[in-house]
């Protein structure tokens, strides 16, 4: 699927002997024509014409670039690297899952070779991060939190409720004030719900 020009409401794409009409789109005196503004896509599914539509740019595919601050849900960890599921890029949320490492390298900008991944992240956690690469074959994006604004943004207790940060290494569940470890992120006002 691969955006082909952009269209404005009402803007003939082509004919019905060449196209089927997708999403976002009408038909009218065997024309195809754009319901509203967007990129026009189109899609062979197989069938023995390819099917046309039109996206809004909200719905046109976007992937993490390198440098993008991406949100991200830690799924599992082990002593090398924690595995994540990128959710948003920046505050625009993904319609496909993308799968994403950070390394025990790339944790934090200091004292690389001290970090113990258990210490700083735990699958279930919201994480902010930075895309470094693309990483190996599996298209594993690779991350980094070596950056005080990044990290865990969101982290809840064993006993289930969401902890406070009280430093830049631990959160404290407001219930049972246990502590736990994990790389908070400084979060900047900018990211903040209103």
């Amino acid at each position: 699927m691969s955006p082909w020009k952009v269209c404005v409401p009402g803007e003939r794409l082509c004919s019905t002997e060449v196209c089927k009409a997708g999403s976002g789109t009408y038909i009218r005196h065997s024309f195809i024509f754009a319901s509203l503004a967007g990129y026009v896509v189109k899609k062979n599914e197989g069938e023995e014409l390819p099917v046309i539509s039109v996206a809004r740019e909200t719905e046109a595919q976007l992937l993490p670039d390198v440098n993008a601050i991406v949100t991200c849900k830690v799924t599992s960890i082990n002593p090398r690297f924690a595995k994540v599921h990128i959710l948003y890029v920046g505050s625009t949320p993904l319609k496909n899952k993308f799968r994403g490492t950070i390394r025990k390298e790339d944790v934090r900008a200091t004292e690389k070779d001290k970090v113990e991944i258990y210490k700083c992240f735990r699958p279930g956690d919201i994480v902010l991060a930075k895309v470094i690469s693309l990483g190996d074959v599996q298209s594993n994006y690779l991350l980094t939190t070596a950056e005080n604004e990044l990290g865990v943004v969101v982290a809840h207790s064993e006993a289930g409720v969401q902890m406070v940060p009280i430093s830049w290494c631990e959160m404290q569940c407001p219930r049972t004030h246990a502590k736990e470890f994990r790389k908070v992120a400084r979060v900047q006002p900018e990211y903040l719900m209103p």
